[in-house]
């Protein structure tokens, strides 16, 4: 009865997660008594370790209840109000709106690190000091937001923890290097958020892309800077899965979950005709790299935002290790404190070489391991490619392995032919009509469609002989082949035949969970 009643309130995806999960809350139930058992003769981690997904799978149903609400609400990406961990102070006379006060971030017991010892964003090829902005924890950056500490680096921006003190929550504050290096890089991204900023209010694919909070230009001692204001996020999936060591691949439940996330993300994406793969056309493009959808571009939100005052905390009573150089000051990162997974949301970030749908793109792009086949035939391309995109990232994360990751044996390295012959063996020949429209297919096949081979002939292979995973978790044949389904529709030669986010929202595996 009372099954019967939350499936009708919460008649949406979720209700088959819902009757799933529920059907083992008799095994979980007895789990106390399980473990209290099972303690007596030393063996109560096997039993809590064996029963850890049936856990996981029931908190994500209280997660998946929760989501359609938080996706459907009609309003910006991010509501800078649920950044607040409390109700934002007000003067108890005058209800007036008060402002946090900056803190005091001067301790001087922190350790000093060798001037000769390379760290951090000095460890990166073509490291250049002047194009960092000179960042110093507790400082203030636009009369807005007092930095805490460092969450990371790249080659194109230091990312930190901030405080805002208007809006009293919370931020991630990515500052980007010198304008004048990065402009086009910046304005690219800008124009993607803008795009996304004006899409459809309802779709529920608004939440699963990391929002723009706000975004200005810093003033530094060698020439301007752009900073862009995002909601906190924790980490990506690399993160999550190092929460437990004892895991070393996302279960099928929390795949299914993630998937659908990103379907939506890039459906969403679609509908404001952005393509989140960027072609390589644009100035320094060589020292930005290629920007995908792959793990590291796939982040969850804060599943415990006590996090942020402990970080806060930690940096205050025992501040980040430094080296100070020529008056710059370059600090140790650290990570947001450990999360709870099943209160952790996946969002889809970095459009920073995004290009517009609508029109056909013929540039290079994605990183090599994950270019799709149009890519590298130079076949005109557009929102496909995202597709193809998050097929090798589910293998990447599912199995463990690369999908596409064989080195030329003659030149170990990577190489275009070496990466389309494994094509032909997992997926056959290509379509002699998509041959028709690729630029460089002249390079790689014969007139008859036959790839010219220049070394190894890879024999011909498939997704069911090298998919290892779903052997371990299946009940039965039937979810591991709905899996390889799942892949089959996305790894697809031709783009033109390969299924939509949109369509692949309604995949049978998807639905098995969702």
């Amino acid at each position: 009865m009372l099954l019967d009643q939350l499936v009708q309130v919460f008649n949406f995806s979720g209700a088959k997660l819902i009757r799933s999960a529920w059907k083992m809350m008799l095994p979980i139930r007895l789990t106390g008594r399980l473990v209290q058992r099972f303690r007596v003769l030393g063996a109560h981690k096997v039993v809590q370790s064996a029963l850890k997904p049936y856990f996981l799978l029931r908190r994500l149903v209280s997660n998946v209840i929760c989501l359609r609400p938080y996706g459907m609400r009609q309003n910006s990406p991010i509501n800078k109000s649920e950044l607040v961990e409390e109700e934002t102070p007000r003067d108890k006379d005058t209800g007036i709106h008060q402002s946090w006060a900056p803190m005091d971030f001067s301790n001087p017991n922190y350790e000093r690190i060798s001037e000769s010892e390379l760290v951090e964003e000095e460890t990166l090829p073509g490291y250049q000091a002047e194009w960092y902005y000179p960042v110093r924890i507790g400082e203030v950056i636009a009369s807005r937001y007092q930095v805490v500490g460092k969450l990371g680096f790249g080659r194109t921006s230091t990312v930190w923890l901030a405080r805002d003190l208007e809006g009293c929550c919370y931020v991630c504050l990515k500052i980007c290097i010198l304008s004048s290096i990065s402009e086009s890089y910046n304005l690219q991204e800008l124009a993607a958020y803008e795009r996304l900023k004006h899409g459809p209010e309802n779709h529920p694919g608004r939440r699963s892309i990391r929002a723009l909070l706000d975004e200005f230009t810093i003033a530094g001692p060698d020439g301007e800077h752009h900073c862009f204001v995002h909601p906190p996020l924790w980490g990506n999936i690399a993160n999550f899965l190092r929460l437990d060591p004892d895991v070393d691949r996302l279960f099928p439940p929390i795949l299914a979950f993630v998937l659908k996330r990103l379907f939506f993300a890039l459906d969403y994406a679609r509908e404001c005709q952005v393509i989140h793969t960027g072609e390589d056309g644009r100035a320094l493009n060589s020292y930005f790299g290629r920007a995908d959808i792959s793990p590291s571009n796939v982040m969850f939100t804060i599943g415990n935002p006590a996090a942020l005052e402990m970080f806060e905390k930690a940096e205050l009573e025992y501040p980040s290790p430094r080296k100070e150089i020529n008056g710059r000051f370059v600090y140790l990162s650290h990570a947001i404190g450990d999360q709870d997974k099943a209160e952790c949301f996946p969002v889809l970030c970095d459009f920073g070489h995004a290009v517009w749908g609508g029109e056909k793109h013929t540039s290079a792009a994605q990183p090599d391991l994950y270019r799709s086949p149009e890519v590298i035939l130079q076949v005109p391309w557009s929102h496909e490619v995202d597709v193809w995109s998050v097929a090798c990232l589910i293998w990447d994360v599912f199995e463990g392995s690369h999908l596409f990751g064989r080195t030329d044996g003659e030149h170990d390295s990577y190489r275009s032919r070496t990466h389309l012959a494994e094509m032909v063996a997992l997926l056959g020949p290509p379509p002699r009509e998509f041959l028709a429209r690729g630029s460089f297919a002249s390079k790689f096949f014969s007139s008859e469609g036959e790839l010219v081979a220049e070394g190894e002939v890879l024999p011909p292979t498939s997704l069911d002989s090298v998919e290892m995973t779903l052997e371990d978790w299946a009940k039965d044949e039937e979810e591991r082949n709905l899996f390889l389904r799942l892949m089959g529709k996305m790894l697809v030669w031709d783009p033109e035949n390969r299924q939509t986010p949109k369509q692949l929202l309604e995949d049978e595996w998807i639905r098995r969970y969702f």
